[in-house]
Formats: C-alpha cells, structure tokens, sequence
C-alpha cells in the first residue's frame, strides 16, 4: 500500500487505473480517501512528506516517549458521525483537555519561580487562583447573579456591566490570559489586534476546568500515525510518499494536464496543500504563521524510589515522573514561547524516570523548504489574496480544494474530517 518513494509507472497506465488522485494523506487526505475507497473508488494519495498522518503525525523519540512532531493535537468533537467513523480506526483513551495559564506572581514580583496558575478559559476557579479564595468566591458570585450560572461571557459583556468590579474582571483577563500571548502567537501589537476578536474573549462562569466542553474527548489510545495507517489500509487505496502531486501536473487556463502525456487529468484530484504554491505563486505568497518547536526531554538522576523530584528545582513544576502539572501551560505574560505542552499527559505512556517536552515559538512564514505554514492570517487583504487563487482554481472542473490551507481558512481535526466525509460524498 505505502510505497516510500514517489514514482508513478507510466502516466497513461497511471491515468486508467486510479478514479480519484488526493494530495495529502492528514487529516482531509486519509478520511476523503477512506470514504470514496469503499464506495468503489480506485484511490491514489500522493504526500509530499515521508510520512502520514499530516501535522497529526506522532512517533517515538530516541527516549522512547511518543511525541507530536507538529505540536499537539487534541481531539474532542460533538459530531456523532465524525466520531464514529475514526473509531472504527482507533480505541480512545478517555482524556479531557485542561490548560493553565502560568504567570509571575504579582505579590512577589522579585522572587523567582513564584507563579500564579489557573486554568483557561479564565472560569470561577481561576478567579480564586488570580484573587484570593475569598474575594475570587465574591466576585464570582457577583458574576452568576448578573449573567447566570454555567455561562461563557465575553469581555466585551463584562466591561460594558455598570458594576466597576465587574468591568474590572474583564481589563485582567485581558491584560493576563489575552493580549501578550496573543501578541506572540500573532506577531501583534495591541493597537493591531482586531477588537472584535478581544471583544469574544470569554470568562467561563463554571468550575468545570476543561478547555473543551465537547461530549466526545480523547487521544488515539496508540496514536495518530496507527489510526492513519488503518485508515489508509484498504485494497482501493494507494498511498505514495516523498510525492509532490505538482511534478506530475501542468497547469492550463482552464484545465490541469498530465505532464508529458499531452492530455487533461481525466480524473477529479483533491488537493490539501497550500493554494498559492499549487498555482505557482502567481500572485504572491499567502501569509501565514508558523511555529518553531524546541524539544526537551527531562529524567529524573540520583533517585531510585519513583515520585521523588528532578535535581532541578528552579521551576516549580518539576516533580515527580513529569515536568508540569497539566499537559499543556500556556505562558501568558511572559517567556519568548507562547507554552509548554508534556506528550505522557497527553496520551497516558507510562514511562518512569523520562519525558518530553515542547516549547513554542511563533513567527512569520516565510516559505523556506523546512517550514510548515500552520495558522492562516485572515484579514480582507490577505482574503482578497486568496481570492485571486480560488478564481484560478474555480476553473479548474477537476480541482476539489480541501483543508485549512487549500481553503485558506482554520479547521479543528472534527471539522475538517467531517468535510472531508462530505466531499466524498459528492464525489461518489
């Protein structure tokens, strides 16, 4: 089925014996591909990368801890259909998301490795965490009072309240949880940051401290890159790696053709790559914002018994078989990283004495061979940008876009799945 490097037989052999070519095997690849394989269809996927399982992809580091090498993904979903569907892939471990937000300690601003941490979104228990228990009860009261209990209420909401407390909850939210890891995860200032997105910052009124709320939550019980490759084993499909879909393509005004075969792709092609760089970059490049990661892997010297602490105690955290607390700490205030996520908290690998950590770091795309554009600048330039791309593409009759970069849009894992399944169904 996998076949490590990318060379098709003869082109006219090619052409007649697969009815659909997808570009890409993540997340919109291998579910599109799955779908249409059995409703008959003869699939090949053709992925430019060595590997599945696009920026999902996970494998063991040289400590045996299984990573995500693109950051980390969490499923969670309320679509039935979705979830049912990537179960038939994978059992699940049950895990519920929980993120931190880790500040300085304002009552010892000198004293170091004193920190603040509440879970985000900012809810009633953080409210206690960044107040006191007292005042924090107080003012959370005051908040179900005036909006109810179990409600997500945005900033905007809580500073337009008469009540000067109340407005006041909201300038810490944003001065705490929102606007400096937003202004590294975006590479913005205040002033540039879009006010309607400010204004949708939520405070969660509930002590349910989980990031998401979604009835159905877990990570792949033996990883991604086993549910993709189930995903991907079926008689109908054909998956090449280290394939650029493009050296196989020229591209006409209104149609694409078969490089050296004379002759129009006979056949729909579902693309999941980035539009501008299909098109050659005619127009420009599509901006985006990717992230550098820095792994680290920690082990616990000198200690025999389990659960005694790191030698280094510097950072708080550090204690016990894992470096933090949760599984992924977002670093609000300060720090060149936006956070810090911990892969044995995510999927459960019981793994004494080690474990691995990743910090990122946010900033421009630039285009160069080992970057991945990972989260689209919307904005009406950069949409009037794209728009010139899905004009060309638009006259394409075979050319299907797919995913968050042949769309130009942000897709969660759910999301894009359940498109994909779409897709397949209109194509079938």
């Amino acid at each position: 089925m996998f076949r490590p490097l990318g060379r098709l037989e003869r082109m006219d052999s090619a052409v007649n014996k697969y009815d659909i070519w997808i570009a890409g095997a993540g997340y919109a690849g291998a579910v599109s591909a799955r779908a249409l394989a059995e409703k008959g269809k003869k699939v090949l996927v053709l992925e430019r990368r060595d590997h599945i399982g696009g920026n999902a992809y996970d494998c063991l580091d040289e400590h045996g801890v299984l990573i995500h090498k693109y950051g980390p993904h969490i499923f969670h979903t309320n679509d039935k259909k979705v979830f049912d569907f990537l179960s038939r892939f994978t059992q699940w471990r049950d895990y519920q998301h929980q993120v931190v937000a880790n500040i300085p300690d304002p009552a010892h601003p000198d004293r170091r490795g004193w920190r603040l941490q509440y879970p985000v979104p900012f809810n009633l228990t953080s409210m206690e965490e960044a107040f006191g228990k007292e005042e924090g009860k107080k003012l959370g009261d005051k908040l179900i009072a005036a909006y109810g209990a179990e409600k997500k209420v945005t900033i905007l909401e809580l500073r337009q309240n008469p009540d000067p407390e109340i407005a006041a909850i909201a300038d810490y939210v944003y001065e705490h949880v929102f606007v400096h890891y937003t202004m590294k995860q975006w590479g913005q200032t205040p002033e540039e940051i879009d006010p309607n997105t400010t204004a949708r910052v939520p405070v969660f009124l509930s002590r349910d401290d989980r990031y998401f709320q979604d009835k159905y939550q877990g990570m792949p019980l033996e990883g991604y890159t086993k549910m993709f490759q189930r995903m991907l084993d079926h008689p109908n499909i054909e998956v090449l790696l280290n394939t650029d879909v493009r050296q196989y393509l020229s591209l006409e005004e209104y149609d694409i053709f078969l490089r050296g075969a004379g002759m129009p792709l006979p056949v729909p092609l579902i693309y999941t790559g980035p539009l501008d760089e299909f098109f050659g970059l005619c127009y420009g490049r599509l901006p985006y914002r990717t992230l550098d990661f820095k792994f680290e892997t920690w082990q616990a010297r000198n200690y025999s018994a389990p659960g005694m602490p790191y030698p280094d105690m510097e950072h708080p955290l550090r204690c016990g078989d894992f470096f933090q607390t949760h599984a992924t700490v977002n670093y609000t205030m300060d720090e060149d990283y936006t956070r810090i996520t911990e892969f044995k908290r995510l999927t459960g690998q019981e793994l004494p004495g080690v474990t691995t950590i990743v910090k990122e770091y946010s900033r421009p795309y630039i285009g160069t061979p080992r970057e991945t554009p990972y989260y689209a600048i919307i904005n009406p330039e950069n949409n009037a940008l794209y728009a010139k791309y899905k004009a060309e593409a638009d006259k394409k009759q075979q050319l299907h876009l797919l995913g968050r970069l042949a769309e130009y849009k942000y897709y969660n894992m759910d999301a894009i799945a359940a498109r994909a399944l779409e897709l397949a169904e209109e194509l079938a």
